[in-house]
């Protein structure tokens, strides 16, 4: 059985550092990893530090490859999980079945997993709630374009379907945003929107460490 295979907690047998310590109870809290820079390397770590974690898929798309004897077709699905609780990921999977590729793809989604920093960084509202984000960024992926925007409370998440799904399972209640480019594209328009959310949690992070110094 190798790090990517799927198990549940009870019978999930840790293959890694990091796993142990979380299955020996050492670790009690996803945040401890995220702050000590280490790398998740298994799906168990996830279902045992975030057991509500939810998953959607946002594209299932048919790839096709060739061979020197013929055309290969296989099945591309994107897949966002996260808490509704400031951690979101975003994995992509490949199988000739739909179903495996599915599996593969919230598997790879769970190791990407991040933690989000929520705030309330708009100068209409300063209600001091961790309901949208404390400032304004900008990600790009492809040709996708994607800006967040901190809003009051009670705009919403005023985005297209796919940013929407993304925002909503990381727990962005409120928020502006912008897109330009090839924004039909859920693939790209999906990673340039995660990509921005840890753009913001890297910049708050960089901020309290120039506070301590």
């Amino acid at each position: 059985m190798d790090l990517d295979e799927y198990t549940d907690e009870s019978t999930w047998t840790p293959k890694t550092k990091v796993g142990v310590q979380v299955k020996r109870g050492d670790i009690k809290n996803i945040e401890e990893i995220f702050a000590s820079g280490k790398i998740i390397k298994e799906v168990g770590i996830v279902d045992a530090l975030i057991p509500k974690l939810e998953d959607k898929v946002l594209e299932i798309a048919s790839v096709q490859r060739m061979t020197k004897n013929n055309r290969r077709q296989k099945f591309r699905v994107t897949v966002v999980v996260g808490d509704r609780n400031g951690h979101v990921g975003i994995g992509v999977g490949k199988d000739v079945e739909v179903k495996p590729a599915i599996e593969t793809a919230i598997r790879d989604a769970k190791k990407n997993i991040i933690s989000i920093r929520l705030g309330c960084g708009s100068w209409e509202c300063n209600c001091g709630t961790q309901h949208t984000l404390p400032l304004t960024e900008t990600a790009k992926c492809g040709s996708s374009l994607v800006t967040l925007k901190p809003a009051p409370r009670g705009v919403g998440i005023v985005a297209a379907e796919t940013m929407r799904s993304v925002l909503e399972l990381a727990g962005v209640k409120d928020v502006w945003t912008y897109s330009r480019g090839r924004t039909r594209n859920v693939y790209n328009v999906a990673i340039a929107t995660y990509s921005a959310l840890k753009k913001v949690t890297e910049v708050k992070n960089m901020q309290s460490l120039k506070a301590l110094q």
